[in-house]
């Protein structure tokens, strides 16, 4: 029997060994591949709609999270009390009326998507002026981030450059703005925050 050289090689793929018998008769070499471990089974092709639908789930999380952490006897804070030397918060957005503007922005935004209509009172941008206490405000920027999912679920790589009836923006184009509106105003909850000494629940030290 010919003698041969035995090779091994590690590949690219983790847990995988290839190995070649070198210099051996063409009808006897061989490349053989032994995986460890059970595989994997395949993860499922993301779509648009479930793209849009994470960030939308990722940002939910932060803006909820921050809104509880205010206290109730805060809720109505902005930083106009503060009379900050040199600062100029006159006429500011409350911490209770950022929450119900990102709430009433949120369905202004995404109802075109879903042909829903407004909830009952809101007329501008800051929401209905009757949801006073936290929880009620809560639960309207609650309601306005499962219209946000319902948005996304309509996305298709069909339909998503069309514009909605009554808008001249694409179906995408408002998904997203939705997200990135409630970004911005996040961003403004996090300092109120701030200056009441409260650490915003996505800035806080992960358990071990």
């Amino acid at each position: 029997m010919t003698k041969g050289r035995i090779l091994l090689f590690l590949g690219p793929v983790a847990g995988v060994a290839l190995v070649t018998s070198a210099a051996l008769r063409p009808s006897t070499t061989s490349v053989l591949f032994r995986a460890s471990g059970s595989q994997q089974s395949p993860q499922p092709v993301p779509s648009i709609a479930s793209l849009v639908d994470r960030e939308i789930s990722a940002l939910e999380k932060q803006v909820v999270e921050a809104a509880d952490a205010m206290p109730e006897n805060k809720f109505n804070f902005t930083p106009e009390a503060l009379n900050i030397p040199g600062a100029n918060y006159k006429g500011v957005r409350s911490f209770a009326v950022q929450v119900r503007h990102i709430a009433a922005s949120n369905w202004f935004i995404w109802s075109p998507l879903t042909g829903e209509s407004l909830p009952e009172g809101q007329k501008d941008g800051n929401g209905p002026a009757n949801l006073q206490t936290k929880a009620e405000i809560i639960s309207f920027l609650k309601d306005s981030f499962a219209l946000g999912h319902r948005a996304a679920a309509t996305l298709t790589t069909d339909n998503m450059l069309q514009s909605p009836r009554n808008s001249k923006s694409t179906r995408l184009h408002l998904a997203e703005f939705g997200v990135a509106h409630a970004c911005d105003h996040y961003g403004q909850m996090v300092e109120y925050l701030r200056m009441n000494g409260i650490v915003p629940p996505a800035s806080r030290p992960k358990p071990e």
